[in-house]
């Protein structure tokens, strides 16, 4: 095509339009979240793959379209970012991906990786990571071999909260709320633990269990006090544990942000009264990740 066979459908009232320096998109109006896709692909250079929020949007796995689509390039290529692209250089190119069409995804593991390595905010990246372990989308293990073997650049965050879900953390709430445990160095407890009676009945999975007091303290988000059958659920929970001798104890994740002093109070007030008791024939299971 010559380059004014080429001006002429790119010009103000012309039918195509141009997204990148050599990129042009054969229709007008606000290109679709897979147009921009493949255009950053085809920015990157063959055997370009896409990462991070444009991966996991593109699977499903988030409800947010990206902003900026983030692609992966052999170190040894020197494309620039620019515009709505973010060009990774990497000597660790994905050995396998996922193939819609002519795009190419990376695996979910180094999707969420790279996701999270680009947020900025410990609370944005707990939730991606704490949510894509609750809910299956991601295995911690894949998520740590990931850690191991990528990039190390801005991992720290990511480091953080992988070794807070590996702990059983399994929110942002709950996070702060481990937080601050080890800021005032509270006795340690066990978070999401299942906990069994003797003979193994199952009784109640607390946020955050401490098995020689015998106190559990449970997070209720404000849409449990909205929801009648999960604050029903709730109350149901804590008659069960109560039953079996547990101290149980109820937050919102408003008291635990603005009034930490309070929360930790109450705490150490309750976990000494269960130091002075017998200890509750109660097994402990830690949450599986």
């Amino acid at each position: 095509m010559t380059r004014a066979a080429l001006h002429s459908h790119t010009r103000p009232d012309g039918s195509w339009q141009r997204l990148l320096p050599g990129v042009y998109l054969a229709q007008t109006g606000t290109p679709t979240v897979p147009q921009l896709e493949m255009a950053a692909l085809l920015h990157g250079g063959p055997g370009s793959v896409l990462t991070g929020q444009a991966v996991l949007h593109g699977l499903g796995l988030v409800a947010t379209q990206p902003c900026r689509f983030d692609v992966l390039v052999p170190a040894t290529r020197r494309p620039a970012s620019l515009g709505f692209v973010a060009v990774h250089r990497t000597t660790r190119m994905p050995q396998r991906v996922i193939r819609e069409g002519e795009r190419r995804y990376a695996l979910a593991p180094r999707a969420f990786a790279d996701a999270a390595r680009s947020l900025t905010d410990l609370a944005e990246v707990r939730a991606l990571i704490a949510g894509a372990v609750q809910r299956g989308d991601c295995p911690l293990s894949a998520l740590a071999r990931e850690l191991l073997e990528g990039q190390m650049w801005d991992s720290a965050r990511l480091r953080r909260v992988l070794e807070e879900v590996a702990d059983g953390i399994r929110s942002v709430t709950e996070a702060e709320f481990r937080d601050l445990i080890k800021r005032v160095r509270l006795p340690w407890p066990m978070f999401n633990a299942r906990l069994l009676t003797a003979d193994g009945g199952f009784i109640a999975s607390p946020d955050a269990w401490w098995p020689r007091e015998g106190v559990a303290v449970e997070i209720d988000s404000r849409e449990w006090h909205l929801n009648p059958a999960g604050w029903e659920r709730t109350m149901r929970r804590h008659a069960r544990m109560s039953t079996h001798g547990i101290l149980v104890l109820h937050f919102t994740p408003r008291q635990i942000r603005t009034e930490p002093i309070r929360v930790i109070a109450t705490i150490r007030a309750t976990l000494a009264v269960g130091t002075a008791r017998p200890l509750l024939r109660i097994i402990a299971r830690p949450a599986a990740a």
